[in-house]
């Protein structure tokens, strides 16, 4: 149908409006007219509200550019050189090799989102978030990662218009998603960098110690499989992933000194039966890159391999989870759809999607930063 085809049957004016949406219709008439904004910001007890709204839309706008300053103070080093110790102008500019007004022009612009701070005359060092963020090798991972992202929303309306991507850069790099027979060194590694600030979530908060052996889906080189094995010193772990990654996950339990504890698995989950005999399979970051017919023919498949009472630990960052909302539906919403596979899912569509699939309860487990990654459990 075409788009001005005004015989829709769709059309939400044939709709009957509850509260919500007639309140938000009131409300959005108020809000958005120019004279109402103009007299909330001259109106003492409105104008913080106003000035809070403003920022909000102004960093909606500014976003990219916010994201393009970081991406210089990552990409040049500038991050860590302002980390070791305080630094002049001069010494600045000579380590980035810019001239004077450009090097002024960065230092001004980090200092803007507090990754860089001035705290006397001439002497720079990083701020609160450049000092957290130095240290965070996953985000760091990611900043360097994303200029494929950013390649691919050069052009969001003809990225969405054109259906799932299929020809991206992002679905070039990650082909280990798609595909087999593929070099998967450069997935394993941006994995691998920015698994812990996944896994930090869930070990301080299940007891692996309940369990007695382990199999890690789609385990990757194994980062996840060996924080468990520190953490649980007598279960048996294993690892099942494609052929080409199990060198690389060999490779990583043995530096670990696991390699008596650690049984690999190859094979993939989309062909392959799930290797059986486990009583906890973990599922990180994998549910969320694959679209809904292969999440719907994984799940039975991973409970029929479970024993009676078995577990299923699924973590990953989860759509619709409050105080990271812009999390889930916004970032992944975008960056899975660039990928060309898989999509940002809730709580509530997980423990649906378990319950279709025979396992006997889902719940929640309570992690310290839901914005990173979200945890559920599910039992057979």
């Amino acid at each position: 149908m075409c788009q001005g085809d005004m015989s829709d049957s769709s059309d939400s004016s044939d709709m009957k409006l509850g509260w919500k949406a007639r309140w938000a219709l009131r409300r959005n008439r108020v809000i958005g007219s120019a004279k109402f904004q103009q007299w909330a910001a001259r109106t003492p007890i409105f104008r913080m509200v106003a000035r809070r709204k403003a920022a909000k839309q102004f960093n909606l706008i500014a976003g990219f550019v916010y994201t393009q300053i970081v991406t210089v103070y990552a990409q040049t080093g500038l991050l860590d050189f302002l980390g070791t110790e305080p630094r002049n102008r001069q010494a600045i500019k000579d380590f980035l090799g810019w001239d004077a007004a450009a090097t002024d022009r960065i230092l001004r612009a980090g200092t803007a989102i507090d990754l860089a701070e001035s705290p006397q005359d001439d002497l720079w060092t990083l701020g609160e978030t450049g000092a957290a963020l130095s240290v965070n090798e996953g985000a760091l991972a990611m900043i360097q990662h994303h200029r494929l992202l950013y390649r691919d929303l050069a052009d969001p309306v003809a990225l969405l218009a054109g259906g799932p991507a299929k020809d991206t850069a992002l679905n070039r790099f990650w082909t280990y998603a798609g595909s087999e027979g593929q070099d998967s060194a450069p997935y394993s590694d941006l994995m691998a960098a920015t698994q812990p600030m996944v896994w930090q979530q869930i070990l301080p908060r299940y007891d692996f110690d309940q369990h007695q052996r382990m199999l890690d889906i789609g385990g990757g080189s194994g980062a996840f499989l060996a924080a468990v094995g520190q953490a649980g010193p007598d279960l048996h772990l294993g690892l099942f992933d494609l052929p080409e990654v199990i060198p690389q996950a060999e490779q990583r339990i043995e530096q670990a000194g696991l390699s008596d504890r650690v049984t690999l698995h190859p094979g993939s989950f989309k062909t392959d039966t799930i290797p059986p005999g486990h009583d906890l399979i973990s599922l990180v970051r994998i549910l969320h890159d694959h679209d809904d017919e292969v999440v719907e023919a994984l799940l039975p498949k991973i409970r029929s391999a479970l024993p009676p009472n078995g577990k299923l630990l699924i973590l990953e960052p989860m759509a619709d989870t409050p105080g990271a909302r812009e999390m889930g539906d916004a970032y992944f919403g975008l960056y899975l759809w660039a990928m060309g596979s898989g999509r940002p899912r809730s709580k509530k569509e997980y423990h649906k999607l378990l319950e279709k699939a025979g396992f006997s309860h889902s719940a929640s487990i309570p992690v310290d930063l839901p914005l990173v990654a979200s945890a559920l459990v599910a039992t057979r």
